[in-house]
């Protein structure tokens, strides 16, 4: 076990070239490895990562610096544009230790989302998907919204925030065990609350202010295979922006013409929105729930969508009973559990816990669902009605959209349902 531990505090070799360049024909990007002189153990270091997403993985992080690649009608991204690549010390208010991959993998996850949410918002993210994101009428609701949505999965999480830090939420984030915090800035009194913490990585990433100019710039996007091989292809780019890009549900089956009876409030039209932002940082597939601009509950990676919707409405109801005894007693669900179990608490107090969020339906009555990629059957869409869901925004585009439409239809009070006309998958 000592070993082990060691591992995690051991600086990989790198063997990695201080510059790469990938040529596209008679068009070269040219990249330079990003290093840090950062004190480790007492001795000043120069170093890039620490390892890669694993303990004895070198891995090496490169900031484009040179190239202007244009293929057909694409013009990617051009150089000094840099966010996660280019952090720099002057950027690392407090790092501690050289970062690993999946420190810096879960910031720019952060920013991917951050881009396209237009008010004071928050994401926690863990192993590179948000487990909280929200909206606030300032950073600190924003953050305190965000990590209570999940409050299991942020423990050692990444947050990101897209305006300044001030005291009040420099207090709330030193309050909560926290790997990563980045922000465009800082106030004074908040570097010296978050500087308590010492193993706290404080990065500060100047253009987090101006994040929206990056949501319509395509990147080239490298998927390396096991056998050498590699899959190149331009980045996504999310078209829905406002509320009349998206569309009402309505579809063709057998010269029968089926569509949405009631429209979306504008209400559900602000969560559809934020929803449709968030899901473009989880991995597919994936179906999360959204209430008042803030995560109800989020399922990834699942190979079925009625699983993984079922996976997020079981998570809803884990997160709120969980935050529901944390607020009432102070302790977590699970500790509560363990205290009934040994006769330390009443199971009373259980019972109750489990009654008021039953009774709620873990918070996801009048909340909305999203959906990477289209319902296949109106399985998904029945799990999610089930639960008191007033709308739904999914691609569109199944042969049985029909079958989602009736559904949606059918229920009491009724469901709407909107399409975006594009796919949301993240592998």
């Amino acid at each position: 076990m000592k070993d082990l531990k060691a591992t995690y505090k051991t600086i990989m070799d790198d063997n990695f070239p201080e510059e790469m360049k990938i040529i596209f024909d008679n068009q070269t990007l040219t990249y330079k490895k990003r290093t840090w002189k950062i004190e480790d153990d007492g001795l000043l270091v120069e170093k890039g990562l620490r390892y890669g997403e694993n303990p004895g993985q070198e891995a090496a992080m490169y900031e484009l610096v040179n190239g202007n690649l244009v293929l057909g009608d694409c013009k990617f991204i051009m150089p000094n544009n840099s966010l996660v690549s280019g952090i720099d010390e002057s950027m690392l208010l407090q790092f501690g230790k050289h970062p690993g991959k999946t420190n810096l993998t879960d910031i720019d996850n952060s920013l991917n989302i951050l881009k396209y949410l237009t008010k004071p918002a928050a994401v926690v993210v863990k192993h590179n998907n948000p487990c909280g994101a929200a909206y606030g009428a300032n950073i600190a609701e924003a953050f305190d919204k965000a990590y209570n949505a999940d409050r299991i999965a942020a423990f050692g999480g990444c947050v990101a925030v897209n305006e300044t830090i001030d005291k009040e939420t420099a207090e709330l984030l030193e309050s909560k065990y926290l790997e990563v915090v980045a922000a465009p800035d800082y106030t004074g009194d908040a570097i010296e609350i978050l500087k308590k913490k010492k193993n706290l990585r404080v990065v500060k990433i100047l253009d987090m202010g101006n994040l929206q100019k990056f949501r319509d710039k395509r990147f080239v996007d490298f998927k390396s295979l096991i056998d050498g091989g590699i899959i190149v292809q331009q980045s996504p780019l999310n078209i829905i922006k406002t509320k009349d890009d998206l569309k009402i549900a309505e579809c063709e089956y057998k010269e029968v013409k089926y569509k949405i009876d009631r429209l979306p409030t504008e209400k559900e039209y602000e969560d559809l929105l934020f929803g449709w932002s968030i899901e473009q940082g989880v991995t597919s597939n994936s179906v999360l729930f959204v209430k008042d601009c803030v995560t109800v509950g989020i399922g990834t990676g699942e190979q079925d969508r009625v699983g993984v919707a079922e996976i997020a409405i079981f998570k809803a109801y884990t997160k709120y009973s969980d935050l529901l005894c944390y607020r009432k007693l102070g302790i977590s669900y699970k500790e509560l559990e363990l205290q009934v179990k040994s006769g330390l608490k009443d199971y009373k107090l259980k019972t109750e816990i489990d009654e008021e969020t039953n009774s709620v339906k873990g918070g996801l009555i009048g909340s909305s669902a999203v959906s990477d990629a289209f319902f296949p059957f109106r399985d998904g869409v029945d799990v999610c009605i089930s639960q008191g869901v007033s709308a739904i925004v999914q691609p569109g585009g199944s042969l049985r959209d029909f079958e989602s439409i009736t559904a949606c239809n059918e229920a009491n009070p009724q469901v709407t349902m909107v399409f975006t006309g594009q796919r949301a998958f993240r592998h």
